[in-house]
């Protein structure tokens, strides 16, 4: 992968954590950074095999959009197998979605927020209908710049979120989502919640998010 233009945060980053490894690279076809419409440079996945196998994707060209505020990239962890060479394209479509929200709305997500998601994510029959933010458990935040993870939650989970603290909910979780990959085949890890537990915490957005 080349190094991306203007910005050496993401890239040094990256380069810190996966040394020499040549990730997958989706260029973006109209990107903002060169006059265009669209907000990403492009999207990088790195394969992994611990703790378990699964693709790594990170954005580029999300934190140049803000002058102001915390300045973030997307990252997401999905779930592979051993044997995979070649990363899904579904994570790159929600990502490329996502930042298109960003970019039209003004407005940028924090570690905690969630959001409900029109369609299953990644696979029709998918118990994963909505998505948390937390900071990347390894990239964390790079001189100002946050590496905002995206983790795939299913509907109780999304519920149970929204009456208590998401971080804390998705910590109890953490034996169960190492590194919080996103596998599309898992059922929920928590019970439906009664209703009066239902409780709002964030304010309106893309698709649901609360």
């Amino acid at each position: 992968m080349s190094e991306t233009p203007g910005l050496p945060d993401v890239t040094g980053a990256l380069a810190r954590l996966y040394a020499d490894a040549v990730p997958v690279y989706w260029a973006g076809e109209n990107p903002w950074s060169t006059g265009g419409t669209e907000p990403l440079d492009g999207i990088s996945a790195y394969r992994r095999t611990a703790p378990m196998p699964h693709w790594h994707y990170a954005t580029h060209g999300l934190s140049a959009i803000f002058e102001h505020g915390q300045r973030f990239e997307f990252t997401m962890r999905v779930l592979s197998t051993a044997e995979a060479t070649e990363p899904p394209q579904w994570p790159v479509d929600f990502l490329q979605n996502l930042s298109r929200f960003v970019f039209q709305s003004g407005e940028w997500f924090e570690p905690g927020d969630a959001v409900k998601s029109a369609v299953p994510l990644g696979a029709p029959g998918s118990a994963l209908r909505a998505a948390g933010f937390v900071p990347d458990p390894e990239l964390g935040t790079v001189g100002g710049l946050m590496f905002l993870q995206i983790v795939g939650l299913t509907t109780a989970e999304y519920r149970t979120a929204r009456g208590r603290d998401l971080l804390d909910l998705l910590a109890r979780l953490e034996p169960s989502l190492p590194l919080y990959v996103t596998d599309v085949t898992r059922d929920s890890l928590v019970p439906e919640p009664p209703p009066a537990a239902r409780w709002p915490r964030w304010g309106g957005g893309l698709a649901g998010r609360s």
